[in-house]
C-alpha cells in the first residue's frame, strides 16, 4: 500500500484547531475514500429461462455479455417472484494519485472551525494564512494547486523545520521520510511523542528544584499543540505572591500563560516556581526563563492589586453594582435573579424541614452566591467566581458555611466534576440552576437536538445527581408548580408558554433527564427504567418528580433482583395478573382487599386462598416501601396465584357473571396494586 503525506504549512495554529482538524480529517477521509471503490448488484433474467437441462440458456450468454462477467460471476437467488440470476459489478476504479489529487482542495478548503481568516485580495479561508504545502504519494509530488485571487499554493516536497534552530527549508524525499526528516530539523512531528516529552520534562525540572509540577491534562494537552521542539524551562517568581489565593496563581499561570505550578512534594502549598514548555533554543533557557518571569511578575501584581482592592469593601456591599449586569435581557438583572435564588432556597428549606440559624446561613449565602461577579478579580479572570466569592466573604466575617456554600453553588461545573458536600451548598446550587431552568424555559427557548446554548441540560442533570448523593428528599414536582406560578406573575408579558404547558414541558424535561442518567450513569435496564418512571403513566412520572431518591433507589433494587433472579420468580405471576387486571375498574391505590372482595362469590378454593394470601400480604407489609420483603411476599404468593390461573382448582376470570367476573378481577387488581408500589411490571421484558 502506497503511503501518503500532506502537510499544510501555516503561520502558527491555535493550540484548540489542530485537534479538532486533524479529528475531521481522520473521520472524512477513510469514509470519501470509500466511496470511491463501489460495487453495484444488478438482476438479470429469472433462473428458470436462464438455465435448461444445467446449461446456459442465449438469455444467460446475453446477460452474462451485457454486464461483462462471465457466466462463473452468477449468483442464484430466490425472490418473491422466484429464483433469480444476480451479479455483482465492481466499478471502474481511479489511480489512487489522480483521486487524491482531486480530494486534497476540499480536504483543506472545507474544513469547519471557529474564526477562520482571510489574507491578501483572495477568498481562502484557514485558521492560519497557508505558506506552503506538501504533498506525496511514496515519492512522487502530487500536482495540487489552489488558488485564492493572486495567490497560488502550489504543491512541493520542501517543508520547513524550526524558525531558530533550523531555519532553512528541508527536502522531503518520500512520505515515509517525513517524520525522521522533520526530527532532523528539530520538529517532533507526533503529538503523542510530544506529549510524553513535556510531561517528562516537567516532572524532571520540578524534581530539580524539590518540588511536583502540577500538570492539567487538558493544559498539557494545549501546550503540546503550540510547541514543535518542547523544552522545559523552569522560572521563580517572588515569594511574596504566595500569599494571594493558590487558585489566583495557579489561574493566572494555567489560563492565562500556559505555565505548570509547582507545589510542594507533601502538601498543596505553592513553590515561587513555574515551569514553560519552551519552543525556543534550549541554550537560550536562562533568557526565556528570565522574560517569563517578567510576564508572570507584572500578572502577579495586577492579582495582587485585584486581591486588595476587592476586599476593602465588604462582599455583600458589591449586591447594588448587580444592578449593573444583565442575566438575560426579558428576565433582568443578576441581582433580581439573586433574589429568586433566595426565595427558591427558602421554599426549598421549607420542604426540609430547615429552620433557625441554618436556614438563615442558606438564605445568606444564596443572596452572596453571585456578588463576587463585580469584583475586579473575577472581571480579570472569570473563571475564579465563586472561589474568590469564597475567599471574600470569609475575609468579610461571613460563617465557613455561607462561604463554602458560595463556592460550591457552582458545583458540579462539568461532567465527572465534584458535587457540593454541604447542605447549603447544595441548596443554593439547586435554587440557582431551577431559576435557571423555569426562566429560559418560560421564555419557550427550550434545548432542541444537540442545541443547548444556557445548558439546561447539564443544569437538571446537576439537580438530579445532588439530590441523589445528597439524599436530598426533594419534591420537586411541588416546587416546579410554585416556581411557575412565581415566574408567571413576575414575567407576564414575557411568557411565551402559558402555565401548563411551561409546568408539562418542565416536568417531561427532568424525566428525560432521569432516565438518561439512570441508564448512562447507573447502568440500568431500558426496561427498568420505564418500569419506575411509567410509560406514558401520569402517575408513575408523579411519583418520580415528588421523590427522587424513591426513583432511584427502586431502579437500583429492580437491578439487582434481576441479576439474582428474585425478579424470575415472581415476573410471570405478578406480570399475568396486572394485564388481567387492566380489564377490571380497580382503583390503583386500593390495597386492602377486604374492602373490595365479596367472598360470598367464591366459588373454588383457589378464590379463599388467594384472598387469605392478600389478607395476609397486605398485614405484612401495611403500606410501607419495603421493597425487599415486598418481593419476598411477592414470591410466597406465587404459587397461590398460580393455582388461581391453572391446575384443576383454577378459575375462568372472565365469568359470564359480572359480579364474579369483577370480584376476580379485584383479587388481581390488589395484586397488581401492591407490585405497582414497586414498579410497573408490564414494562418489564423477560429475560
Amino acid at each position: 500500500m502506497p503511503s501518503f503525506l500532506l502537510e499544510v504549512g501555516t503561520e502558527e495554529l491555535p493550540a484548540s484547531f489542530v485537534d479538532e482538524a486533524l479529528s475531521q480529517w481522520r473521520s472524512r477521509l477513510p469514509n470519501q475514500l470509500a466511496e470511491l471503490n463501489l460495487t453495484s448488484e444488478v438482476k438479470g433474467p429469472p433462473a428458470q429461462a436462464a438455465f435448461k437441462d444445467g446449461q446456459p440458456t442465449k438469455a444467460a450468454e446475453g446477460f452474462a455479455q451485457k454486464q461483462g462477467v462471465s457466466i462463473d460471476a452468477f449468483e442464484i437467488r430466490p425472490t418473491d417472484k422466484g429464483d433469480f440470476i444476480f451479479v455483482k459489478k465492481v466499478i471502474k476504479g481511479r489511480a489512487i494519485a489522480d483521486i487524491l489529487t482531486d480530494l486534497i482542495p476540499q480536504w483543506i478548503t472545507q474544513l469547519d472551525g471557529k474564526r477562520f481568516m482571510r489574507w491578501g485580495d483572495g477568498d481562502l479561508k484557514f485558521s492560519r494564512p497557508i505558506r506552503w504545502l506538501v504533498t506525496l504519494l511514496d515519492d512522487v509530488v502530487l500536482p495540487i494547486s489552489i488558488q485564492s485571487h493572486s495567490i497560488a499554493y502550489q504543491s512541493d516536497r520542501l517543508s520547513w523545520g524550526h524558525r531558530v534552530l533550523h531555519p532553512d527549508p528541508v527536502s522531503i524525499p518520500n512520505a515515509d521520510s517525513y517524520v525522521s526528516v522533520l526530527k532532523s530539523a528539530f520538529i517532533e512531528v507526533d503529538p503523542e511523542v510530544r506529549q510524553v516529552l513535556i510531561k517528562n520534562q516537567a516532572e524532571e525540572a520540578a524534581k530539580q528544584i524539590k518540588g511536583v509540577a502540577i500538570i492539567d491534562p487538558t493544559l498539557l494537552r494545549e501546550v503540546t499543540n503550540l510547541v514543535e521542539y518542547p523544552s522545559a524551562v523552569v522560572g521563580k517568581f517572588d515569594s511574596a505572591f504566595l500569599a494571594l489565593p493558590a487558585e489566583v496563581i495557579t489561574t493566572e499561570m494555567e489560563s492565562h500563560q500556559r505555565y505548570f505550578p509547582v507545589q510542594k512534594p507533601d502538601s498543596s502549598d505553592l513553590l515561587p516556581y513555574f515551569i514553560t514548555a519552551s519552543n525556543g533554543d534550549p541554550k537560550k533557557a536562562e533568557i526565556i526563563a528570565a522574560g517569563n518571569e517578567r510576564v508572570i511578575r507584572a500578572r502577579l501584581s495586577d492579582g495582587k492589586f485585584f486581591f486588595d482592592a476587592d476586599r476593602k469593601v465588604p462582599l455583600e456591599g458589591y449586591l447594588p453594582k448587580l444592578e449593573t449586569v444583565t442575566f438575560q435581557a426579558d428576565l433582568g438583572s443578576m441581582r433580581a435573579k439573586v433574589d429568586r435564588i433566595v426565595a427558591i432556597a427558602a421554599q426549598i428549606c421549607q420542604q426540609l424541614n430547615i429552620t433557625g440559624d441554618q436556614k438563615s446561613q442558606i438564605e445568606q449565602a444564596a443572596l452572596l452566591c453571585k456578588a463576587d461577579l463585580v469584583t475586579q478579580m473575577v472581571g480579570e479572570f472569570p473563571e475564579l467566581q465563586g472561589v474568590m466569592g469564597q475567599k471574600y466573604a470569609l475575609s468579610s466575617g461571613e460563617p465557613e458555611t455561607v462561604a463554602t456554600a458560595i463556592y460550591e453553588h457552582y458545583l458540579p461545573r462539568g461532567a465527572g466534576d465534584d458535587l457540593p458536600q454541604t447542605l447549603a451548598g447544595q441548596i443554593v446550587g439547586l435554587s440557582d440552576r431551577l431559576d435557571t431552568l423555569v426562566s429560559i424555559f418560560g421564555l419557550g427557548l427550550i434545548p432542541s437536538g444537540s442545541s443547548d446554548p444556557f445548558a439546561l441540560r447539564r443544569a437538571a442533570n446537576a439537580i438530579v445527581n445532588i439530590t441523589w448523593a445528597s439524599n436530598l428528599k426533594l419534591d420537586l414536582y411541588t416546587l416546579l408548580d410554585q416556581l411557575v406560578e412565581s415566574f408567571s406573575k413576575s414575567f407576564s408579558s414575557v411568557q411565551k408558554l402559558n402555565s401548563s404547558e411551561l409546568i408539562a414541558q418542565l416536568k417531561n424535561f427532568f424525566l428525560q433527564r432521569i432516565e438518561t442518567l439512570l441508564k448512562d450513569d447507573h447502568a440500568i435496564d431500558y426496561d427498568l427504567i420505564n418500569a419506575v418512571l411509567g410509560e406514558n403513566d401520569p402517575e408513575y412520572a408523579e411519583r418520580a418528580l415528588r421523590d427522587l431518591l424513591d426513583v432511584r433507589d427502586r431502579a437500583a433494587f429492580l437491578k439487582t433482583i434481576r441479576k439474582d433472579q428474585r425478579l424470575s420468580a415472581i415476573y410471570e405471576t405478578v406480570n399475568r395478573a396486572s394485564r388481567l387486571a387492566a380489564q377490571g375498574t380497580l382503583d390503583k391505590q386500593q390495597l386492602d382487599p377486604t374492602a373490595v372482595i365479596r367472598p360470598d362469590l367464591f366459588q373454588k378454593n383457589s378464590e379463599k386462598a388467594f384472598f387469605e394470601a392478600l389478607q395476609t400480604l397486605n398485614q405484612t407489609l401495611k403500606g410501607q416501601t419495603d421493597y425487599t420483603k415486598l418481593v419476598d411476599a411477592l414470591s410466597q404468593i406465587a404459587p397461590t396465584v398460580s393455582r388461581f390461573f391453572d391446575g384443576e382448582d383454577s378459575v375462568l376470570v372472565m365469568d359470564s357473571d359480572p359480579d364474579i367476573k369483577q370480584n376476580r378481577l379485584n383479587l388481581l387488581g390488589v395484586l397488581r396494586n401492591h407490585a405497582r408500589m414497586l414498579a410497573d411490571f408490564g414494562a418489564i421484558v423477560k429475560t
